[in-house]
């Protein structure tokens, strides 16, 4: 299972949310590179890099700090936030990103995100199914999408997406475990890549993940305030 630690972006900082509430903001660090360089030191290889200014804006905003991360550490990012247009995910991969996370595009551009899939492959573009009591979030989880999480991937696995990252809205940034019961119904039930997100708080949680079958593992939180360690993380990968 690959393990995955989560570098939020607002204003050029390093910050975490709670349920997506830009209200509840916490700054971790005012540098975002000095984070990815102490994940790369510490043994670990993926980043998953979020533009909330991108979500907000509806638009890629931070991409200089993907383009810095990328350049000055060899870690293998995935990108979300704000990817709305092909400028948008054309400047994500042009400034380093190895993998794409879109959500709210397959939503609201459905056509757009298959021609996506189709250009740059399913290797590199990964369905972000984030869902607050099972109904898809979209728009930084401030609108419902009405659909079904399972329905959702799987009607994308059978269009042929390979991967997926799915988040339960209520569980984010809570550290009061991930959604381990949904991820086994959605396993069971899909042949997807499902990447999990949301609420793990130890390294229990991150077994319980990885004995479910998940392909990878999101974890953020819980690093920057010290129930996990990051070289904890590297023993387990």
């Amino acid at each position: 299972m690959r393990i995955i630690v989560a570098i939020d972006i607002i204003g050029g900082k390093c910050v975490r949310l709670t349920r997506g509430d830009f209200s509840t903001k916490k700054i971790y660090n005012e540098d975002p590179l000095e984070v990815a360089m102490e994940i790369e030191d510490n043994g670990l290889r993926y980043l998953h890099l979020v533009d909330l200014d991108g979500t907000r804006e509806k638009k890629i905003v931070n991409y200089r700090i993907l383009e810095k991360i990328s350049s000055k550490t060899a870690l293998t990012i995935d990108f979300g936030g704000g990817i709305r247009s092909d400028d948008d995910i054309r400047a994500a991969f042009n400034s380093g990103a190895a993998q794409v996370t879109a959500g709210s595009i397959a939503v609201n551009d459905p056509e757009l995100f298959k021609r996506w899939l189709s250009a740059y492959g399913n290797d590199r573009i990964i369905l972000g199914a984030d869902c607050r009591n099972r109904k898809i979030s979209i728009s930084g989880w401030t609108e419902s999408a009405g659909e079904d999480v399972k329905d959702f991937i799987s009607r994308h696995s059978e269009m042929g997406v390979k991967y997926t990252v799915c988040t339960e809205v209520e569980k984010d940034g809570m550290l009061k475990g991930p959604s381990a019961d949904l991820y086994k119904e959605i396993l069971e039930d899909t042949r997807i890549n499902l990447i999990a997100s949301g609420g793990i708080s130890s390294l229990k949680d991150v077994e319980d993940i990885k004995a479910i079958g998940c392909e990878g593992a999101i974890i953020g939180k819980a690093v920057y305030e010290g129930k996990i360690k990051l070289k904890e993380l590297r023993d387990i990968c």
